[in-house]
């Protein structure tokens, strides 16, 4: 079967432009991360299942049509949706919140998020706040009637299971990073799922702010910081392509001693990426 084709918003010269993106929704064999923490997501977009006997987290739900392919990995790895207990979310676009909807019916989890992720799950589609909000990623996807609003910094728990919300507002306004601890043996890592750290947006949207819209920038500045200083030995983002994803699947996939995944400075290398990214959209836009 052909992948299905969807157009993906990417930042030329500060500004967005559409282009065929075949891999959002190209099914993806599931796997073992390290310990209790699994990709189940498509070749172009995460969802990560942590696993424990009380009950399991999944974090993102891709495309509308992604969820469908979402609960085949789950059960191919020879877990159960419905023991799925709580749902949580990057941000809140249609390629990383899509497939949420659906995947809560079907489960019957508990849908937690921040208060600005959490409005735009409600009402299916970003809010007028959101950089990209008259793009593309303004389109709608199934709303979820009851979503638990937490603060920053609030740890949820499923049985053993502790995953804590670090807001990083940017890309999004209700942009939210996620860190847990998964263990095998003896050996325990701290893993992240960094949100996206990108500065996109519709032409004519300054993140330094105009007559209408204060600066960002320091907002933005601050959650590249925060997923800079969070403790992390592997690192996960919402677009796999920005943590090296295939490479590292590729290591683990030929047997590589040691796992791929487990590196030193994960989160520092992220960020100054971002970082750069960030610097060099303010200096566009102050030219």
């Amino acid at each position: 079967m052909r992948p299905l084709t969807i157009l993906v918003l990417l930042m030329i010269s500060g500004s967005l432009t559409a282009v065929a993106q075949d891999d959002w929704n190209t099914p993806h064999e599931p796997f073992r991360i390290f310990g209790n923490t699994y990709y189940v997501g498509t070749a172009g977009l995460s969802a990560i299942l942590i696993t424990s006997k009380a009950g399991h987290i999944l974090v993102d739900g891709g495309l509308p049509q992604s969820a469908r392919l979402i609960m085949a990995n789950i059960r191919t790895l020879g877990f159960e949706p419905r023991d799925v207990r709580l749902i949580l979310n990057s941000h809140e676009h249609f390629d990383h919140a899509g497939g949420l909807g659906a995947l809560q019916r079907a489960t019957g989890a508990r849908v937690a998020a921040s208060p600005a992720a959490a409005r735009a799950l409600r009402q299916g589609h970003p809010a007028p706040d959101d950089p990209q909000y008259t793009s593309g990623l303004k389109v709608r996807f199934d709303a979820i009637r009851q979503v638990e609003t937490i603060a920053d910094r609030t740890t949820l728990q499923v049985g053993p299971l502790a995953i804590t919300a670090h807001f990083t507002p940017g890309h999004t306004p209700g942009a939210t990073t996620w860190a847990w601890r998964s263990c095998e043996g003896t050996r325990c890592v701290d893993i992240v799922y960094a949100d996206s750290l990108t500065p996109v947006s519709d032409d004519g949207f300054k993140f330094t702010g105009d007559g209408t819209r204060p600066s960002r920038v320091d907002a933005f500045r601050a959650s590249i910081d925060r997923v800079d200083q969070l403790p992390c030995d592997v690192i996960l983002a919402p677009h796999p392509e920005f943590v090296d994803f295939a490479r590292k699947v590729a290591r683990l996939e030929a047997g590589a001693t040691g796992n791929p995944f487990i590196e030193s400075n994960a989160c520092r290398t992220y960020a100054a990426a971002a970082r750069k990214r960030l610097e060099q959209r303010i200096a566009d836009e102050r030219k």
